[in-house]
């Protein structure tokens, strides 16, 4: 029987978008179980529960008609709502989630329930080698497909964002023991460029829990933060953040041989990405800095020996 609403959201799920968006979210929260009910009916959908997950958007579970499960996904921010379908879309038939259906007037996607429930299925054994494969098939898809319009560009994202909260954090935190540390990650991504002829679409989210598994084993891609640029971006993302602390050398060493991008040329990346990560935990008060801290640590010795 379908419900006419899912009722109120959950309590961490109105927290985490709220502290993502500020007090502008609030009155959208409000509105979003009459969102999902509406797209739930256009679409003759039944609305099973909601999914608590994410710092970005509202998720429920739901079925179709024939009895297959399917997702409801409602954005507060309608750009990132395209950009995201979009980027499902351009990647149809590749490692990612399905969309099923949208509408741009709501902000509202149906998509594939990779696994069949939350969280997708089980995940294999070889879990980093045939993740490494999909993150190449979906930089093969961005590469020989016509990119969506709009699509912000890497470029910008290092020159307006990444490297300007750098700067800022480096001098006004205090770091203790770990300035030099920072600065010398700095110093060791100085050389770091982009290659044009290699660019693609970006996943740009790499974690952990962006990456489920289907019933047959497959890794599928969700939750992507689209945009073009330099694959190497999206394997340095990856290797750092995939398991914070965990595993890092394996990974890097095969998003090298996967990708055939050079250790030396990937290292760059890497070690960007660890020093603003380790200044956005220290700034957050987040107890992962320390594991970032080894992380950075770690990649600046071993890449060093490596001739980087």
């Amino acid at each position: 029987m379908t419900k006419p609403t899912l009722g109120e959201i959950p309590a961490g799920c109105r927290r985490r978008l709220l502290a993502h968006y500020g007090p502008a979210a609030q009155q959208w929260l409000d509105a979003v179980p009459g969102r999902l009910a509406h797209a739930a009916e256009r679409w003759k959908l039944s609305l099973a529960a909601y999914h608590d997950a994410g710092h970005a958007s509202v998720i429920a579970t739901a079925t179709c008609l024939d009895g297959r499960p399917l997702l409801l996904k409602a954005w507060f921010d309608p750009s990132r709502y395209r950009r995201e379908v979009d980027a499902l879309r351009l990647w149809a038939g590749g490692p990612t989630a399905g969309v099923v259906e949208a509408t741009d007037h709501l902000a509202v996607a149906v998509l594939e329930l990779v696994g069949g429930q939350p969280g997708g299925a089980d995940r294999p054994r070889r879990e980093i080698q045939m993740v490494a494969a999909a993150i190449q098939g979906l930089h093969a898809f961005g590469q020989h497909r016509r990119w969506p319009d709009g699509l912000p560009r890497l470029a910008d994202h290092l020159a307006q964002e990444i490297r300007p909260r750098i700067e800022r954090r480096l001098q006004k935190l205090d770091l203790g023991g770990w300035r030099s540390l920072a600065e010398a990650g700095i110093s060791a991504a100085i050389d770091l460029e982009e290659v044009p002829r290699q660019a693609t679409v970006l996943h740009a989210d790499l974690y952990r829990e962006n990456v489920l598994f289907d019933c047959q084993g497959h890794p599928r891609l969700i939750d992507p933060l689209p945009m073009v640029g330099d694959p190497a971006f999206d394997w340095a993302f990856w290797i750092v953040y995939y398991d914070l602390g965990r595993g890092t050398d394996a990974r890097l060493a095969t998003a090298s041989r996967v990708s055939r991008i050079p250790v030396p040329v990937l290292a760059p990346w890497c070690r960007l990405l660890a020093v603003d990560g380790l200044l956005f935990y220290v700034e957050s008060g987040d107890p992962r800095a320390h594991l970032m801290a080894e992380v950075l640590t770690h990649l600046l010795a071993s890449t060093t020996r490596s001739g980087s």
